[in-house]
């Protein structure tokens, strides 16, 4: 017989696969394959368009969606180049000056914008103090818009003139917000808005003036890119790039944090899946084995046999694909018109790629997982036609193994997953499935000794089980994966969602004060008690900076745009304090101990920046404080919770180290809504104090926490189908099996109800045992996830003692469906067939 050419192997294989599309394999590992390509696509879409939905919201928070900034003027190079990629463009100059009125002066914080500021967000301003909002906007030449604490500092109203350098202004508007200054915490002085245009009038920006330039950057995520990685490397050492990640912290853990999450449930979805692709791939090759010995002794070879079986498996794999990249498309269309009144405008689409993803997950998980049985169809031996004993020779355990494990390894790399949350979800998965099955074991084993005193049904229905333990074994822990991953994923949905709430409680501070004197000290911090249901401490700020390192210059310790060096490039905020601040938490060292003659006094670092500077115990850091230098020694590290809208600090000195120097005071507090006049007032009773608030971004955060909340629940619906998909694919693994079973039963005189009894006892057990399995999984699991991943505390979870009945009930439910050929096969025609 002449060889096959590949048109005819693959109208032979279209051929079979349309005889055996009534084949109760083919059907479950056509939807599992579906369901782990629509999962996978939905996920990449809804991930991919909801980050970018949040972005979108964060930029605002940045005026563009990036910002180049310096000490200079943004190059020729740097402006052509984002002209070039077609990229919106606006300009600003930041600088602090005297503001002069008639009532006195005040230093105050300037800002030079021309015409299309901001890209993103809006301006809002008002007519008069607490007056009705206007939104958008801007400054004309020859007006400002003000703060309203430099109104009441210098006694100005709307349509009084101020002097900016040279400049005289009007006086317009109130400025109420400023998008990018939300996540600006340090600034002491107001605002004043004016127009690019006057900027040169003033004659304040001189050579050697300390000033800030902006250039905001707007346009296709694509072209950003583009330029980001153009201007770069020719980056100034005065000059910083910043997107809506860096440029605000709180924002960026936010979608750090949601990412995490979303990709979690997506590897939970598409593992099951995979499984399900495997159990459905392993019944495809049995069943074939008669069919590749025949077509064998028709004259193929083995390598056509085995292409023929490939092409069959392909074509479902692409046919499964699409349908699934279709399927999750119309899927999160669906969930982003439920979620219209909670996103802003203008989601971007999330182009091809998700679905381009999603197709070769499928793809790859197919290849992984039924590869390794698809190979035993090509070493059929030919006799197995005549003797239906002989079976294939397996492939060695490393390459089925490797083969699993090379396509769970670029899944996770497609969902770039955090190692360390990749390493404790899998970690624990592994530790607990060899721990769990072979507890399994013992316990099936233990079994027998009931089988003489039960009843029949149950009798039947263990036998089953105790008849090959190593295959109920590994059912039991297929059944209990898929309640382990739903458990995870209600826990990923409850608990993990929920302490991230907490972290962000409704009263969270809202207002954020600063420039406290020490002389109002008391006064302003008895004011806001009687104000506020909830404030922080109110700590002393002095500004320093770190200069040196163990007499090292600290320049020489810091890498180009790294934390350290943000931090070394500018004055920090020094504090002191006696005892350790809330949500700090130490990681090294002790905290302050009597100092000794001779000895330095001591200084806690946040480990994230000793990290960065390389800092370790006992090192000896000098600050510039004032024009002074200060030497203290590095007592201890400290992990700081950066996003709960409170003073927090890089460095805490020891109590009475700076107690010499002049000093101001710092606090954050909640506001309740409907307290703006009471606000104005304690303005107006300390004027030298710098009220910002923060309620934006605390909005922010929220929307971003109520999208990732709906996103897990629409993950949840696709780990719940890939679950049932493998629970569907594990009972069609064992129908053939059961159908010969109750055939010889029901020719022995067994009824239909004895069967059906039978059964159930068998899954009910097996479901029940799965339960076991998932709530301790479960448990193993989360504390590692909790502990290496998360950065949570662990507690024990008692609902999970409801897995084992939930487990029962479905698996049961499930069993009695999936196995109900076996109830209903004739007798006669089964044992003619075997």
């Amino acid at each position: 017989m002449s060889p096959l050419s590949l048109p005819r192997l693959l109208r032979l294989a279209l051929r079979q696969l349309l005889r055996d599309a009534r084949a109760g394999e083919l059907r479950v590992l056509f939807f599992a394959l579906l369901i782990a390509v629509a999962a996978s696509t939905a996920i990449g879409y809804f991930g991919a368009r909801l980050n970018g939905a949040m972005l979108l919201r964060a930029t605002e928070f940045l005026g563009a969606d990036l910002l180049l900034s310096g000490s200079t003027p943004a190059t020729p190079e740097q402006l052509e180049r984002g002209t070039r990629l077609g990229l919106r463009h606006a300009q600003g100059v930041e600088f602090s000056s005297v503001i002069a009125g008639d009532g006195g002066i005040q230093l105050s914080s300037v800002k030079a914008v021309d015409d299309p500021y901001p890209l993103r967000g809006t301006l809002r301003s008002a007519l008069q103090p607490l007056g009705e909002e206007h939104i958008g906007g801007g400054p004309a030449p020859g007006e400002a818009w003000v703060e309203a604490r430099l109104l009441t500092a210098l006694d100005l109203k709307i349509g009084d003139s101020i002097d900016v350098g040279m400049k005289s202004l009007r006086l317009s508007r109130v400025l109420t917000f400023e998008p990018d200054r939300a996540g600006d915490f340090y600034s002491l002085t107001p605002r004043v808005l004016m127009n690019l245009a006057d900027l040169q009038a003033t004659k304040v920006v001189q050579p050697g003036s300390r000033v800030r330039y902006l250039d905001f950057w707007s346009g296709p995520a694509d072209a950003l890119g583009r330029y980001g990685q153009a201007v770069k490397p020719g980056l100034a050492p005065n000059q910083r790039l910043e997107d809506a990640r860096s440029g605000n912290r709180q924002i960026g853990g936010a979608l750090g944090r949601a990412e995490r999450y979303l990709n979690l449930a997506s590897l939970a979805a598409i593992l099951l899946a995979g499984v399900a692709v495997a159990l459905s791939a392993n019944r495809f090759a049995s069943r074939r084995f008669d069919a590749s010995a025949l077509l064998r002794c028709l004259g193929l070879s083995r390598r056509e046999a085995l292409g023929l079986f490939g092409l069959q498996l392909t074509l479902i794999g692409l046919l499964a694909s699409l349908v699934g990249a279709l399927a999750g498309w119309l899927a999160q269309s669906a969930l982003f018109v439920l979620l219209g009144d909670l996103l802003p405008m203008g989601v971007p689409g999330g182009g091809l790629k998700p679905a381009l993803a999603g197709i070769a997950t499928g793809l790859v998980a197919l290849a992984g997982f039924a590869l390794p049985t698809l190979a035993a169809l090509g070493r059929v031996p030919p006799l197995r036609v005549l003797r239906r004993d002989l079976l294939p020779v397996p492939l060695a355990s490393w390459a089925v193994y490797g083969a699993a494990l090379l396509a769970l390894g670029l899944i996770m790399w497609r969902l770039s997953l955090d190692l360390r949350l990749t390493l404790a979800l899998l970690g624990g998965g592994l530790a607990a499935s060899l721990l769990l099955g072979g507890l399994l074991l013992l316990g099936l084993r233990s079994l027998r000794r009931l089988m003489a005193r039960s009843a029949l049904p149950w009798r039947l229905g263990l036998g089953q089980l105790l008849r090959h333990p190593l295959a109920a074994a590994g059912q039991s822990l297929a059944f209990g994966l898929i309640l382990l991953a739903m458990a995870l994923i209600a826990l990923l949905r409850g608990e993990l969602l929920d302490s991230w709430r907490e972290r962000l409680p409704a009263d969270a501070p809202n207002q954020f004060v600063l420039n406290v004197l020490p002389a109002e000290k008391d006064a302003f911090e008895a004011r806001v008690a009687a104000l506020s249901p909830r404030h922080a401490p109110l700590y002393p700020v002095i500004p320093g900076r770190l200069v040196q390192i163990n007499d090292e210059p600290v320049k020489a310790r810091v890498s180009k745009d790294s934390r350290g060096e943000r931090a070394t490039q500018r004055d920090l905020s020094l504090t002191w304090a006696a005892d350790l601040p809330a949500e700090n938490r130490l990681v090294a060292g002790d905290w302050w101990s009597d100092v000794r003659p001779g000895e330095l006094p001591g200084v806690s670092v946040e480990s994230g920046l000793a990290e960065n500077l390389g800092l370790a115990l006992g090192d000896r850091l000098t600050f510039n404080i004032a024009g002074m230098t200060r030497d203290v020694r590095v007592t201890s590290l400290r992990e700081v919770n950066w996003d709960n809208f409170q003073p927090n600090f890089f460095m805490i000195f020891q109590p009475g180290t700076l107690a010499d120097l002049p000093t101001t005071y710092m606090t954050s507090f909640y506001l309740p809504p409907g307290h703006d006049r009471e606000l104005v007032e304690l303005s107006r009773a300390f004027p030298a104090v710098t009220l910002l608030q923060v309620e934006a971004i605390l909005a922010q955060v929220r929307d971003i926490l109520a999208q990732v909340t709906l996103a897990v629940e629409f993950v949840l619906l696709f780990v719940l189908a890939a679950g049932l998909a493998v629970l569907f694919a594990g009972l069609q693994a064992t129908l053939d099996e059961r159908i010969r079973q109750g055939a010889l039963l029901r020719a022995l005189g067994a009824e239909r109800r004895l069967l059906l009894r039978a059964r159930s006892a068998e899954f009910a057990l097996l479901g029940a045992s799965s339960g076991v399995l998932a709530a301790l999984g479960c448990e193993v699991v989360s504390s590692l996830l909790y502990t290496y991943a998360f950065d949570l505390h662990w507690r024990p979870h008692p609902w999970l003692l409801l897995l084992p009945v939930l487990g029962a009930a479905l698996v049961m439910a499930a069993g009695l469906f999936g196995t109900r050929r076996a109830l209903t096969a004739s007798p006669l025609t089964v044992l003619r067939e075997a």
